[in-house]
């Protein structure tokens, strides 16, 4: 088997670097699957409701701004080997969803959050704080922010209009995704985040959600 590959301070920082550009740089970040929606018929919609969903669609690609910088962050400070690689793996995995909701907003006419750059230094600092404290606390940051991932999913799944079969099967694919990461961040070890700490995590959340859904 071989061994994990080392990186010089700088080589890590370059890395980080290209990694904060693929995820905040238009159209940057390549997906490694197919997105879901393009077997789904585009519906029409009312102006109205056209810029909800996108305001919507515009929340969860922060979201997945967030998850990116959230999970580099941790990588970076990891201190076990498996750790880092599962959370480089996992912001892998994200990148899909992040293309995905990128490719939807556009074709709903709109565009991502020019607020994505501050959501994404923040996120980086608190994944790199945590992972800093203990691998542990870093998989529970990450079980617990999943999980307000999927309740965000939810209500945005019940708020979509029926015929949005695109946007729906994007959404739904991404929970199914952020369910299994937050399952297996458990399973490896992490902690269960008590329940006050889980309610300060969800104010945080509604900020960047009342922020982005026009920005």
């Amino acid at each position: 088997m071989a061994s994990e590959r080392h990186y010089s301070p700088i080589d890590r920082l370059l890395l980080q670097a290209d990694a904060a550009m693929r995820t905040l740089l238009p159209f940057s970040g390549q997906p490694y699957r197919p997105s879901p929606a393009i077997v789904q018929p585009e519906a029409q919609f009312d102006p109205e409701t056209t810029r909800h969903v996108a305001g919507l669609m515009r929340i969860n690609h922060t979201g997945e701004v967030c998850a990116q910088a959230l999970y580099q962050g941790q990588a970076l400070t990891a201190k076990l080997p498996e750790v880092r690689s599962a959370m480089e793996h996992a912001a892998e995995e994200e990148i899909d969803h992040l293309a995905w909701c990128e490719q939807r907003i556009r074709q709903l006419g709109s565009h991502p959050s020019v607020l994505n750059p501050l959501f994404y230094g923040l996120s980086f600092g608190v994944g790199a704080v945590a992972g800093l404290i203990s691998d542990r606390v870093s998989l529970g940051f990450v079980a617990a922010t999943e999980d307000q991932v999927c309740k965000h999913l939810d209500d945005h799944l019940s708020q979509l209009p029926a015929e949005d079969e695109k946007s729906r099967a994007i959404l739904e694919q991404m929970r199914s995704d952020e369910e299994q990461h937050a399952n297996s961040a458990l399973a490896a070890g992490g902690l269960r985040f008590p329940a006050p700490i889980k309610f300060g995590m969800s104010l945080l959340a509604k900020v960047m959600t009342k922020s982005t859904y026009r920005v």
